[in-house]
């Protein structure tokens, strides 16, 4: 009997020489089973670390506070410091965080990394004289080390996509150079709590919403886009954007007790006065759906208190006798001599003040002997008049082309 006649015999009828045992598939099913006893095992130590650390921040919450608010007041930028830069304006930086919006949501980067990278180019700006043709350079180092500092490593950007962006404007060197410049003028220190950070703290105390997380994102981040803002505490703006979050979406505030609900009303209305001209850039960042389409919702939020206060301010119309009883005392004035009547609306207006009408004195009544009635006095300085719009927006033109366009030497 050959050996294929055997095969055949013993295995039955079968093409091939190779023949599966069954003693394979029970290790197989052994080998699937440990698998599954490991991923169960590193889902419950997950689970447990999370518990640890959960129970961890609970104990020393009070410090990490303490902590992080002894940093923030370490890392705020000084304005006046920015003031007296010789090259670069206030005009100028709207068109560098619309540059940094632009590639934060590139690189997909996350929240914290663009306020942080801000951070950093408001202190070095504080400390430093920046030259306008490096104020772009300065803004990219200060992404790339947030981004290392904080952020995934997959997602951190390289030289070449930075250079790729600014057009090809810098060479390498000058990135790696700016970076450990920026570093050095800040003596190494980076860990400023962020605005994020912040807001993190708040939203752990109530349910998850995340349309109340991108709402106040939203309103925090066009805060960068002003000067007003750049000194504010990260933990005084997060609170204050998330109350004006809460307020446009309908959503309970927090008490007054909690300490999300202790937030600045001066700030609640400084950042409220701010939504209406949002930048285009970061409008159109938070028009897509992950991010709850949060700017159109403010657009229509903006659009609904504004038809409210028209109606309010609409004048009431009067009643139809009122306007008759006019009409007739004005046709009544024609028939015959009256006596001369004060005017109800007598007074006028002086620099924007309500003033009394002149009344001529006795010698003035005389035959060739009027006296020209004086002037009053200028109790309010005028309203200086503004720039011409056409100047301000020639500047910003101006601005952009010599910015954005730039011409290498």
């Amino acid at each position: 009997m050959t050996y294929q006649q055997q095969t055949q015999t013993r295995y039955g009828h079968c093409d091939s020489y190779f023949v599966e045992s069954h003693d394979d598939g029970i290790y197989a099913a052994r080998a699937e089973a440990r698998e599954r006893a490991r991923a169960i095992a590193r889902m419950q130590q997950r689970a447990l670390a999370e518990e640890l650390s959960r129970m961890t921040s609970e104990e020393y919450q009070e410090d990490i506070m303490e902590h992080m608010e002894h940093m923030e007041s370490q890392t705020i930028p000084d304005v006046n410091s920015i003031d007296i830069q010789t090259e670069i304006q206030w005009f100028m930086r709207p068109y560098l965080l619309d540059f940094l919006v632009e590639a934060h949501a590139a690189f997909q980067l996350l929240p914290e990394t663009l306020f942080l990278a801000v951070n950093l180019l408001d202190r070095y700006c504080s400390r430093r004289v920046v030259y306008k043709r490096h104020y772009q350079l300065v803004g990219c180092a200060a992404l790339l080390i947030a981004a290392k500092y904080g952020d995934r490593k997959d997602r951190v950007p390289t030289v070449r996509e930075l250079k790729s962006m600014c057009c090809s404007l810098y060479d390498d060197e000058m990135f790696t150079q700016m970076e450990w410049h920026v570093l050095q003028t800040l003596n190494w220190i980076i860990g400023h709590p962020t605005v994020d950070a912040f807001l993190q703290l708040a939203l752990s105390e109530v349910a998850y919403d995340p349309e109340v997380e991108h709402m106040t994102l939203y309103i925090a981040e066009i805060a960068l886009f002003h000067k007003e803002f750049v000194s504010t505490r990260p933990s005084i703006l997060a609170r204050s954007a998330l109350a004006l979050a809460r307020c446009i979406l309908s959503r309970t505030q927090a008490k007054t007790s909690d300490w999300a609900g202790a937030y600045d009303p001066q700030t609640v209305m400084s950042l409220s006065n701010h939504l209406y001209q949002p930048s285009g850039v970061l409008s159109r960042k938070y028009s897509s759906m992950h991010l709850s389409n949060v700017s159109t919702t403010v657009d229509e939020f903006l659009q609904h208190q504004a038809q409210i206060a028209r109606r309010q301010a609409a004048p009431p119309t009067p009643p139809a006798t009122v306007v008759l009883e006019e009409q007739k005392t004005t046709s009544e004035a024609y028939l015959g001599p009256s006596t001369p009547q004060k005017s109800h609306y007598g007074a006028v207006m002086q620099h924007g003040c309500l003033t009394p009408p002149i009344t001529p004195e006795n010698e003035q009544f005389g035959h060739g002997n009027m006296a020209k009635p004086q002037a009053l006095p200028h109790m309010y300085p005028s309203t200086p008049t503004p720039d011409h719009p056409s100047n301000v927006q020639h500047q910003a033109q101006y601005y952009q082309n010599s910015y954005l366009h730039p011409q290498r030497t």
